[in-house]
């Protein structure tokens, strides 16, 4: 398995008004999107192509929007504070930028 270019621990994943998991992860490798849950299941997973990453203007500083192959999840980033030693969660931006740059896009 390749190294991922994107992991975030502890994330809200929710679509909708429903919350599917508080402490959820996303990771970005071999050209895919991953959403997991805390035990490490699936929620849903996408090619790059076939994903959108945006920022919310609305939203708090934390919260990012990811649309996989048409289905809208709602992504909490950075939202707990790190254990002793370890660096802090990535912030929202920094997932859009990653989705970005993984699939070749610009802007």
């Amino acid at each position: 398995m390749a190294k991922a270019e994107f992991t975030a621990t502890g994330v809200g994943i929710g679509r909708r008004l429903r919350s599917l998991t508080r402490a959820g992860r996303v990771r970005i490798a071999d050209g895919r999107l991953e959403l997991l849950n805390s035990c490490g299941s699936e929620i849903d997973s996408a090619p790059l192509r076939a994903v959108r990453a945006s920022r919310p203007w609305f939203a708090p500083e934390g919260r990012a929007l990811a649309d996989l192959d048409g289905t809208r999840y709602v992504l909490t980033l950075g939202g707990r504070d790190p254990a002793p030693g370890e660096p802090g969660p990535p912030a929202a931006h920094r997932f859009v930028e990653a989705v970005r740059r993984a699939s070749g896009r610009r802007g």
